[in-house]
C-alpha cells in the first residue's frame, strides 16, 4: 500500500517530466475603430443641406407654408364648442365650405370668431348628430350641402371624427410639436411628401389595374383652419386643367351606373337624409338654429350633383321635414356670379367677397323664418 507522500511525489514527477504542448493564450483581435470625432457633426451637416435642397425645390414649385389640414387640427378646433365656443356660429360641411366661407370676413361682420369644421370629402351628417347630442352647443350652425357627398355618407375624413372623440396622449403631443414646424417649411405638407411623389409618377400599371389620379394640393391653411385657394389653381393654366381632369374623373351618370349600384345609392340617400333631418331637429329642439346651404358649382359639377342628387328627391325633402332654413343658390342673386376656378372653389378675393354678402343673407333669411315659424 502507498503512503499519501508517495502518490505526491511521483505526481509531481510526472508534471515536471511530462512532454506534452504547453497551451498559449490566443491573441485577440481588436477592431480599430475609425475616429468618430467630428462623424456626427458630418451628419447633422448633411442632413441640413439635404432639407434646404428640399425646401428649395418645394418653394421653387410656388409652395409657402401653412398649417396641415389634420386630424388633430380638427379635433382641436372641435373641443372649443366644449370651451365657451359653442353658443356662436359653427360652420360645417364639405370642401366648398371650407373654402368660401372665410373667418376674417364674417368676424368683421359678426364680431365674433367663427368655428370652422368643414371637412373636405366628408358628409358632415355625423359632425351634425354630434352637435345635436351636445349640451355645450346651443349656437348657429351652418351646414354646407355638396349633394353627392351628403347624400351618400361618404366620410373621406372620418379620422378626424374619430380622434375628438379618442385623442391619445401621443396624438395631442404629435400636433404641438407639429406646429411648431408647419408655418416654417414649405416642404411640410401632403403633397410633396417623398412617398406621395413617389405613388404619383407615371408607372406602367399591370393589366387590369386602374389608376385613379389623387387630389392635389388646392389650398393654405390657416391656425384656425381658415382655408383659401392655392393661387396657383388659377394662376397656372396647366394645374388648373390638372384639377379639372381629377374632379372629373371616372364619373358615370347614374343612369348608366349597374343596377346593385343604383340601389345602393337610393339606399344611401334616404339613409342620410333621414339621419340629418333627425339631428337637424334636435338641434332646434334646443334652441340652436340650423342653415342648410347649397355653395354654388359649375362645368362637371352642374351637370354630375343634380343627376346624383336630383334636387326635389334630396334638397327639397331635407328642407321641408327639417323645417331648418335652406339657402339654395340657384334660389338667391347674393350667392351667384361669383368665379370658380375649377368648378368648384373660389378663389380667396371672391371667398371674401360671397362671404359678406351670405352673411347678410343670411341674417335677413334667418330672421324671417323665424317669423314665419312663429306666426300661428
Amino acid at each position: 500500500m502507498h503512503s499519501s507522500t508517495s502518490n505526491s511525489n511521483n505526481i509531481q514527477s510526472h508534471d515536471s517530466t511530462s512532454k506534452e504542448p504547453m497551451m498559449k493564450a490566443e491573441k485577440i483581435y481588436q477592431r480599430p475603430v475609425p475616429n468618430v470625432k467630428f462623424s456626427g457633426l458630418i451628419a447633422v451637416i448633411v442632413v441640413i443641406v439635404l432639407m434646404v435642397a428640399w425646401e428649395m425645390y418645394v418653394r421653387s414649385q410656388d409652395v409657402t407654408p401653412s398649417y396641415r389640414n389634420s386630424n388633430g387640427l380638427w379635433a382641436e378646433q372641435r373641443r372649443k364648442i366644449n370651451k365657451g365656443a359653442g353658443d356662436g356660429w359653427v360652420f360645417t360641411g364639405s370642401s366648398r365650405v371650407l373654402f368660401n366661407l372665410q373667418l376674417d370676413a364674417w368676424q368683421a361682420l359678426d364680431n365674433r370668431r367663427p368655428l370652422q369644421l368643414a371637412l373636405e370629402g366628408t358628409s358632415p351628417v355625423s359632425v351634425l348628430e354630434g352637435l345635436a347630442e351636445d349640451a355645450d352647443f346651443t349656437g348657429s350652425v351652418i351646414v354646407g350641402v355638396a349633394p353627392g357627398l351628403f347624400f351618400s355618407g361618404f366620410e373621406y375624413r372620418k379620422g378626424a371624427l374619430k380622434q375628438h372623440k379618442n385623442e391619445t396622449p401621443s396624438q395631442w403631443l404629435g400636433q404641438r410639436i407639429s406646429m411648431w414646424f408647419e408655418p416654417y417649411f414649405a416642404f411640410y405638407t401632403y403633397d410633396y411628401a417623398l412617398s406621395t411623389i413617389l405613388h404619383r409618377q407615371d408607372l406602367p400599371l399591370r393589366e387590369g389595374v386602374g389608376h385613379r389620379l389623387d387630389v392635389r394640393k388646392l389650398a393654405n391653411m390657416g391656425r384656425d383652419r381658415n382655408y383659401r385657394l392655392w393661387d396657383k389653381v388659377y394662376l397656372d393654366e396647366e394645374y388648373n386643367a390638372l384639377a379639372k381632369q381629377i374632379w372629373a374623373q371616372n364619373w358615370k351618370p347614374f343612369a348608366e351606373q349597374p343596377e346593385a349600384r343604383q340601389e345602393g345609392i337610393l339606399k344611401g340617400r334616404a339613409k342620410q337624409l333621414d339621419r340629418a333631418i333627425k339631428a337637424a331637429k334636435a338641434i332646434k329642439d334646443k334652441g340652436a338654429n340650423v342653415v342648410f346651404v347649397q355653395m354654388p358649382y359649375e362645368g362637371h359639377y352642374a351637370v354630375s350633383e343634380p343627376d346624383i342628387a336630383p334636387r326635389d328627391l334630396t334638397w327639397d325633402i331635407l328642407i321641408n321635414e327639417s323645417g331648418a332654413l335652406g339657402l339654395h343658390f340657384l334660389d338667391h342673386k347674393q350667392m351667384q356670379g361669383y368665379e370658380l376656378p375649377e368648378w368648384s372653389h373660389m378663389t380667396g378675393e371672391e371667398a371674401d367677397r360671397f362671404t359678406q354678402n351670405f352673411y347678410h343673407l343670411v341674417q335677413s333669411e334667418l330672421a324671417r323664418h323665424k317669423q314665419v315659424g312663429e306666426q300661428p
